[in-house]
Order: structure tokens, then C-alpha cells, then sequence
């Protein structure tokens, strides 16, 4: 007997999941948007911290590498604790290719689990804020958090897309594989390496910058995180909510969905569960 699932027993098991998703409670849908927000903002911030002044001893390529490989676990957390992450949540569609969820209470469970992801996000962003963590290493960690914040907010419009559609075809085949394995190290494995390549590549991912540009919010008011950031003040003036969410969020999260729920959700959808979705009556 194999210790995995074929990948059409997957694509089984993503409608499953899918299903038991959009019957949720919404007390529970909440707690557990909540949750998840907290868990990927803990990889954003482990990520920052083991990486801020990393390049400098081992290469940029291998920073990013192991901010790849730290910042896993958010999804590890999600998918193993049990979270409800929106980006996650776009295989949802794979259902409704099925005719087994609609399209209202797929867009329902995006639009609630979106809201509780930012908030959760935020909540993770004060309480990191105000441990003062961001001072480590002479103000290192914070300016390393700056310049995150503001590389993402400087991006254009079709830049923030195309790599929000790559992150989430990599977060979605971290979720198809984890749920391959029967076993907690098998789903360790599975997520751990998309996760390390969408991070390494320089990919978007709508709910950890959620995490990211708001903490470089917050620190773009000390002067001397700026100072040590190095950050040009025509960059720096990106940087604010306008910015975030026009130039950074709103074309990640399209680009999210396309990479998540188009080209893992529906592709798997039609290579897998067509037979009995389009079997003459």
C-alpha cells in the first residue's frame, strides 16, 4: 500500500477539502483566518530576521535561499495546525469546476477568510512592532523590514502580478503535495520546497505582505531605521496605505488567484475529475 496519494486521489482530496471549507461556521472561518494571518506574518518576520544582514557573510542567492527555507513554516503552520489562508483557499475553484460548491460560497469564504488573514497580519505586525525586536543588531532587523516594505511597494503593476501569479502556483503545489502524504513529515517535506522557491525567486504573496509592507509602515517614522536602511526618499514616498494597496496588494492578490486557483485549481480540475464532471447522462 503506497504511503501517498496518486495525484488524482489529490484532486479527490482538494474537492473534499474544498467542501468542508465552504460549510464552515463563520465564528470558526474567522478564528481560523485570524490564525492564519498570525502564522504566515511568523515566517515574514523569521524570515527578516534570519536574513537581514545575511548577504554580507554568504552571497545574496543563499539569503534568499534561507529566507525561503525559514520562512516555511507559516505554511506549515497552516496547513498542519490548521489555519484558513486565503491564497490556500483559491484551490476552493477546483469544486466548483465539479459542480460540488457554487461560486457565491466560494467568493463568501475568499472574501471572509481575505479580511481575517489582514487581520491577523496586523495583529502580529503590532505586537512585533512593539517587542522592539526590530532594533536587533543595531537597528539591522528594521532597516532590512524598510527596505522589504519598500522594494515591494516600488514595484509596477504588472511586475506585483506576474509575481503574485508565480507565489501562488508554488503555494498551491505546496498544499497539492502536502496533501499527497499520509504522514506529518511527508507534508513537511511537500510544503517545504515550493515554499523555499517562491520566497527565493523573488515571488509576491498577498496575505505575508500583509505582514510586511505595514511593519515598514510603522517604521518608516523612525528616523534612524530610515537613516540605517539606506532607503532614497523617492522610494520611501511609496511607502504609505495609498501605496500598499494600489500598487502592491490589489494587482498580488489578482495575481494570486490566477497562479492559485487557474492554473493549479482548474487545470488539476479538468486533467483529473473531467471524466465525472462531463460524463454524458
Amino acid at each position: 500500500m503506497a504511503d501517498f496519494f496518486s495525484p488524482q486521489e489529490i484532486a479527490q482530496n482538494i474537492l473534499a477539502v474544498g467542501k468542508k471549507k465552504c460549510s464552515l461556521n463563520f465564528l470558526s472561518v474567522i478564528l481560523l483566518g485570524l490564525l492564519a494571518g498570525v502564522y504566515i506574518g511568523f515566517g515574514a518576520e523569521l524570515m527578516t530576521m534570519v536574513t537581514h544582514d545575511l548577504g554580507k557573510f554568504v552571497g545574496l542567492g543563499f539569503a534568499r535561499f534561507m529566507g525561503g527555507a525559514v520562512f516555511s513554516v507559516g505554511l506549515m503552520l497552516v496547513v498542519i495546525g490548521g489555519a484558513e489562508l486565503f491564497t490556500g483557499n483559491n484551490l476552493i475553484l477546483t469544486g466548483v469546476i465539479k459542480g460540488e460548491v457554487s461560486w457565491l460560497d466560494m467568493f463568501k469564504n475568499w472574501a471572509v477568510v481575505y479580511l481575517a488573514n489582514f487581520a491577523g497580519s496586523l495583529i502580529l505586525v503590532y505586537i512585533m512592532y512593539y517587542s522592539g525586536l526590530w532594533a536587533f543588531n543595531q537597528l539591522g532587523v528594521g532597516a532590512s523590514a524598510l527596505s522589504i516594505a519598500s522594494a515591494k511597494v516600488n514595484l509596477t503593476w504588472m511586475e506585483a502580478f506576474m509575481r503574485g501569479i508565480g507565489c501562488n502556483w508554488l503555494v498551491c503545489l505546496a498544499v497539492w503535495l502536502a496533501l499527497a502524504s499520509k504522514d506529518v513529515t511527508g507534508k513537511v517535506f511537500g510544503i517545504f520546497f515550493p515554499i523555499m522557491a517562491f520566497v527565493a525567486s523573488g515571488f509576491e504573496h498577498s496575505v505575508a505582505n500583509m505582514y510586511f509592507i505595514p511593519m515598514g509602515l510603522l517604521l518608516k517614522s523612525n528616523v534612524a531605521v530610515v537613516s540605517a536602511s539606506g532607503v532614497a526618499a523617492e522610494k520611501l514616498a511609496n511607502l504609505s496605505w495609498r501605496g500598499f494597496i494600489f500598487h502592491n496588494l490589489i494587482p498580488v492578490t489578482l495575481g494570486n488567484i490566477v497562479g492559485g486557483a487557474v492554473f493549479v485549481g482548474a487545470v488539476y480540475a479538468f486533467a483529473y475529475l473531467r471524466e465525472t464532471t462531463c460524463a454524458p447522462k
